[in-house]
């Protein structure tokens, strides 16, 4: 295996960030308008186009009955796992859900000079879908990152979509997963159908306000397509890691984190930033020796061959003006001193600090969510969190001494957008109070 490698010495900072920059997938036209119809089609016959499609892509037929899971397979599937998985799964959920309840977003209200109340009033949603992926793997943990925030904001009605199997069932981790998380109805149907049964509904199962969680290139395409009609997280893209270390990082610690991520997926990115060259070089060939043993090495060789990089830096300050310019979804500072580090970090989903912070703490069990922008996205987004699952209500209460002091800039104001009643409906309150408070 050869990691590529480039020098900012030779490149500069921007030179660096435009080679490990992602050109924008190009998507196949057809796939494009396979979603386009699956969504026009699960919109206008419901539960018949969902099944179709549901044997069509999964190779599973199913009856309508079967679209939903039946309580006695929750408790099935708590058997099934058993009490050690069912005791991590707590003890990640309890975290994950004390993380979010401390920067839950609040109702507020002040009073302004003239007596008037300005304010927000935060309500949950009502109903929102999370969407857990099949495939390469099952992913309890993404149940856990998508529904505990939810039921945190208080969405009374979580609804779980996955793909079923080849015998009709879903990962029994998943199901335990969403029974400790809180889901409150789950339906075996995944792809773009259940992207469209979710946004639509049909006679099964009820559209929702909200749509979150990741998937393949059809969910992604049909989240961006169902966007307006309902609300979605973000479209998220192939995982990716950059590790920003110094000459005291432990070179088998580094290649660990590079391969934890190169096994997601074979366009997964895992980046060494350092000013250290000799530790470019251990890294490198203890990456290949990890590698060896790794049971998914196929997919990890793949994605650091063609995504991985070993970047070497003049300085700690310049690997991250590189980070700040690829805005990664992860990002680990193995350094000695990583607090002078963080303050100049501005672009990063979720920020690793020292030795003994793993990435994978943040996939499972440190109580952060996950669920993160990629693919440069962190310039203007953030993490998945309690306020994906509400909406903020703003509240105005004018005293009859606010409106007498506002009325000439009203006046002003909608005159000048030529809008006359909309001065004329603050002047006929205003005429009636005389200043009065």
């Amino acid at each position: 295996m050869k990691l590529r490698r480039l020098e900012t010495r030779a490149l500069g900072v921007d030179g660096v960030v435009r080679a490990l920059d992602r050109s924008p997938a190009t998507v196949d036209p057809g796939i494009r308008r396979t979603v386009a119809e699956i969504l026009t089609d699960v919109r206008e016959r419901g539960d018949r186009a969902v099944l179709e499609f549901t044997e069509r892509f999964d190779r599973v037929s199913l009856t309508v009955d079967e679209l939903r899971v039946r309580p006695d397979e929750f408790e099935d599937a708590a058997r099934v796992v058993g009490e050690a998985t069912l005791e991590s799964l707590r003890y990640a959920a309890e975290r994950i859900a004390r993380f979010h309840e401390a920067c839950a977003p609040r109702s507020w209200s002040m009073i302004d000079d003239a007596g008037s109340r300005l304010g927000q009033e935060v309500r949950a949603l009502d109903r929102v879908a999370v969407y857990v992926p099949g495939g390469r793997a099952a992913y309890p943990s993404t149940v856990l990152m998508t529904v505990v925030p939810a039921r945190v904001a208080g969405v009374q009605e979580i609804v779980l979509l996955s793909p079923p199997g080849a015998d009709k069932s879903l990962n029994p981790a998943v199901l335990a997963a969403a029974r400790i998380a809180g889901v409150t109805e789950a339906y075996r149907v995944g792809g773009a159908q259940a992207i469209a049964a979710a946004a639509y509904g049909t006679a099964t199962i009820r559209r929702v306000d909200k749509i979150v969680g990741p998937g393949n290139i059809y969910v992604a395409l049909a989240k961006g397509q169902v966007y307006g009609d309902v609300g979605i997280d973000m479209i998220a893209g192939p995982s990716e890691v950059v590790v920003v270390a110094d000459a005291s990082a432990d070179a088998s610690f580094v290649a660990a984190d590079l391969l934890a991520q190169s096994e997601h997926d074979p366009m997964a990115r895992a980046v060494l930033l350092t000013p250290d060259e000799a530790l470019l070089d251990r890294v490198a060939a203890e990456t290949a020796r990890q590698l060896a043993a790794l049971p998914r090495r196929e997919i990890a060789r793949s994605a650091l061959e063609s995504n991985g990089a070993l970047v070497l830096t003049a300085s700690l300050e310049e690997a991250v003006r590189v980070v700040n310019g690829l805005a990664p979804e992860h990002l680990e500072l193995l350094v000695s001193e990583p607090e002078p580090l963080l303050a100049s970090v501005r672009n990063a989903g979720a920020v690793f600090l020292g030795r003994f912070t793993p990435e994978v703490v943040g996939d499972y069990v440190a109580g952060p969510n996950h669920v993160l922008p990629t693919g440069g996205t962190a310039r203007f987004s953030s993490a998945l969190g309690v306020e994906d699952f509400v909406k903020r209500l703003s509240v105005i209460e004018y005293s009859s001494r606010g409106l007498a002091e506002a009325m000439p800039h009203l006046a002003e104001l909608s005159g000048l957008e030529g809008l006359h009643g909309h001065g004329a409906a603050a002047a006929v309150r205003a005429a009636t109070t005389g200043g009065r408070a």
